[in-house]
């Protein structure tokens, strides 16, 4: 029985995990305070999951009808991330896991998006996955559960983050990425947009694309439900463009789709269907975004590796793909 902590961002969120099964799976979305700056603010991140994180806790237990004692072990979010939205996550986590003197497992955020798959899906492996979020956009390869390695990363801004950018070019408010979405319904792809660094397939860069969008929005010839329609789909045909590249190179036997871009249904679609890989699979839409439910079934694996014989409490604000602190 896992109690999970994730507080990276503005998420604050708590999680009981049992058996490769979510028992509950509660957030507190801090969307409403940072909207008003157009984006996260960290120290104001921070003052709130140490406000909200109790609550949480109570009622992540509440629903799934546990108590503490029933908990065998606490897992929390120690990077990447805002070091002082972890900072609160890592301080609830270690004080229960010494209080009920259980065993503590830090858990690597970008881990949780991958695994989070489990939920509804049996991983195969070797594996490809994408990961695009607001902080991070990715392709890594996995020969098996504990190995990851990167085949393809962003050299500027993240997908997640060109989508709040635009959002903000339009108009839309924070977050970006729903309300673009919404936008393109009713827009057609009409407005054209480079593919940068198209040659470079170890490489994604959304910073020229987001310049096109906005000479596009101040050309005015185009509608601004065009404009998002169309950068919507050019997202979505870069991030095809460069997994097939790879799904062409080697034998994978599943496609894993993670991360809050993939929230996007229009994105998910277009790379389930045209890509040449059959096996794809994407997190539900609420596992998508961050969520301690991730971080528990994260964990869970992590309990499974053969290897890993003593975990090491610290935060890493700046941590890649590796295992964090593992001895």
């Amino acid at each position: 029985m896992i109690l999970a902590f994730e507080t990276s961002c503005d998420e604050t969120s708590v999680a009981i995990v049992k058996d490769g099964q979510i028992l509950s799976n509660e957030l507190y979305s801090q969307i409403r305070h940072h909207r008003k700056f157009g984006g996260v603010v960290p120290e104001l991140a921070s003052r709130l999951h140490a406000e909200y994180v109790d609550q949480i806790l109570d009622r992540a237990l509440a629903s799934a009808s546990v108590n503490l004692s029933d908990i065998s072990h606490i897992a929390v979010t120690v990077g990447p991330g805002l070091e002082g939205a972890l900072l609160v996550g890592i301080t609830a986590a270690n004080t229960l896991a010494q209080f009920l003197n259980v065993p503590l497992i830090p858990v690597n955020h970008l881990h949780g998006h991958i695994f989070a798959a489990k939920d509804e899906f049996k991983l195969r492996f070797p594996a490809i996955v994408c990961l695009a979020s607001g902080g991070h956009t990715m392709i890594i390869e996995m020969p098996d559960p504990y190995q990851f390695k990167f085949l393809c990363n962003t050299m500027d801004d993240a997908c997640g983050e060109a989508f709040d950018k635009v959002a903000r070019m339009l108009d839309l408010g924070y977050p970006g990425g729903p309300q673009v979405e919404q936008l393109a319904k009713s827009g057609a792809i009409t407005v054209p947009l480079p593919h940068p660094v198209k040659p470079k397939k170890n490489m994604f860069s959304f910073s020229g694309l987001k310049t096109a969008v906005l000479s596009a929005i101040n050309s005015q010839n185009y509608t601004r439900e065009d404009v998002a329609a169309s950068f919507q789909f050019k997202v979505a045909e870069i991030l095809a463009y460069k997994l097939e590249f790879f799904i062409k190179q080697h034998h994978y036997e599943q496609l894993i789709l993670c991360g809050g871009v993939f929230a996007n249904q229009t994105i998910r679609s277009h790379l389930s269907n045209s890509l040449s890989i059959e096996n794809v699979v994407v997190p539900s839409l609420k596992l998508c975004t961050d969520n301690a439910g991730m971080i528990g079934l994260a964990a869970e694996s992590y309990l499974q590796h053969p290897k890993i014989q003593q975990f090491k409490m610290s935060c890493y604000p700046q941590l890649g793909l590796n295992f964090p602190g593992v001895k």
